[in-house]
C-alpha cells in the first residue's frame, strides 16, 4: 500500500508515493480534498505521475521534485483556462505508475500445446520458464488495465499475461522454420523466438516484455519414448541389425525356457543354435546372402550397448549376456 502524505487540513500540499513490491499503479486518494497552488510533488526513481482532466491524461511528471503551479501544469492550464485566472485550490485525478522491471515471474503451459513441427509434424509439447516486464506506455496501460481502479498490482494481471504467453507459443513455435529438436538444443534461440511472439500481446496493454526465458521444454511421455527408441537405433547405427539382435536374443532366451521354442518342437539345442547363429551373422554383417562386412570392434559395440542400457532400451540381463559374449571374443 502506498504511503501518501496529506495535510491535516482540507488542502493537499504534498503528494508522493512509496510503492511496495508488485504494485504497478495507484491513484492518489483525493476524497473531498483539493490540491493547493504551490503544492509539492515528489516523483521517485522508476515512477511516473500523471494528472488527469476529464478522464484523459493531461500532464505527466518523471522522477524529480516539482512545485505545482500553472508553469508546471501547462496542459491543465490550457484546458482549464488558468492563464485567464488560476483557481486555487484545484481538483484533479493523480495516478502514480511504477516503471520498475517486475522480475522472476513464472509462466507455463497448463495443458500441452499442439504445434506443427517441420520435422515431426503435429506434436504436443509443454514448456515452462520465467519472464519480466514493466509498464512502458502509460496511456495504453491506463486505458486497458487501470481505468478507474484505485490500484493495480502484478497479481491482478498475471493470469492474463500467462494466457497471452500460452496463446503466443503456438505462433512462435509452429510458425518458425527451425525444427523443435534444434530449438530444444538451443534454448537461447528458442527464448528469443518466443519473446518475439509474446511481445505484441504485452504491447497492446502498454507493457514491455523485458526478458523471456525457456527453462524446460518437453514432449508427452509417449512421444518422448518413441524419440528415445529412435535414438537407441541410431546409437547402433543400423536399424536392421538392431532388430535382428533383439530377435536373436529373444529366440535364445525362449529356447532356454522349457515352455518356449522347445515346447513348439524346435528343441532347446536347436533354438539356442538358431539364436547364436543369428548373433554370429550379425557380428559378420547381417548374415544371409548379403555381402559380408567387417566385424565391428567388440569394444565399440560394448560401448553402444552400454548407452542402450543407460537409456533403458535393454535390460541389465541383456547387457550382461552380450557383454560376456563380446569379452569371450577377445580372450
Amino acid at each position: 500500500m502506498g504511503l501518501f502524505d496529506f495535510l491535516s487540513k482540507q488542502l493537499i500540499d504534498v503528494i508522493d508515493w512509496v510503492e511496495e513490491p508488485g504494485e504497478l499503479a495507484e491513484r492518489v486518494p483525493m476524497a473531498d480534498r483539493e490540491i493547493q497552488n504551490g503544492a509539492q510533488l515528489t516523483v521517485r526513481e522508476g515512477q511516473i505521475a500523471a494528472f488527469f482532466n476529464e478522464g484523459q491524461i493531461a500532464d505527466m511528471f518523471g522522477p524529480g521534485l516539482y512545485t505545482l503551479e500553472t508553469s508546471t501544469l501547462p496542459v491543465l492550464t490550457a484546458l482549464r483556462n488558468w492563464d485567464k485566472g488560476f483557481k486555487s485550490p484545484f481538483k484533479s485525478d493523480v495516478v502514480f505508475y511504477s516503471q520498475k522491471e517486475q522480475i522472476n515471474l513464472k509462466w507455463g503451459t497448463a495443458q500441452p500445446v499442439t504445434i506443427r513441427d517441420k520435422e515431426l509434424g503435429p506434436i504436443r509439447l509443454r514448456a515452462f520458464g520465467s519472464y519480466s516486464f514493466k509498464v512502458d506506455k502509460v496511456a495504453a496501460f491506463t486505458s486497458t488495465l487501470v481505468g478507474t481502479l484505485e490500484r493495480v498490482t502484478v497479481t491482478d494481471i498475471e493470469s492474463q499475461l500467462r494466457a497471452a504467453i500460452a496463446t503466443a507459443l503456438a505462433t512462435g513455435l509452429g510458425g518458425g522454420s527451425v525444427a523443435f529438436l534444434d530449438l530444444a538444443a538451443n534454448q537461447t534461440a528458442l527464448s528469443q523466438a518466443l519473446k518475439d511472439a509474446v511481445n505484441p500481446a504485452f504491447a497492446q496493454w502498454g507493457l514491455a516484455l523485458q526478458s523471456f526465458f525457456v527453462e524446460s521444454l518437453s514432449l508427452p511421455d509417449e512421444v518422448q519414448k518413441h524419440l528415445d527408441k529412435a535414438s537407441s537405433m541410431r546409437v547402433l547405427g543400423d536399424l536392421d541389425r538392431y532388430a535382428k539382435f533383439q530377435a536373436a536374443e529373444a529366440i535364445e532366451a525362449a529356447a532356454a525356457n522349457p515352455g518356449g521354442l522347445a515346447g513348439l518342437g524346435a528343441g532347446a539345442g536347436a533354438g539356442m543354435a538358431i539364436g547364436q547363429a543369428m548373433l554370429g551373422g550379425l557380428a559378420q554383417g547381417g548374415g544371409g546372402s548379403a555381402a559380408p562386412t567387417p566385424a565391428e570392434d567388440p569394444f565399440a559395440l560394448l560401448e553402444k550397448l552400454h548407452k542402450l542400457l543407460t537409456i533403458g532400451a535393454i535390460s541389465q540381463e541383456e547387457f550382461d549376456a552380450k557383454k560376456a559374449e563380446l569379452l569371450g571374443r577377445i580372450r
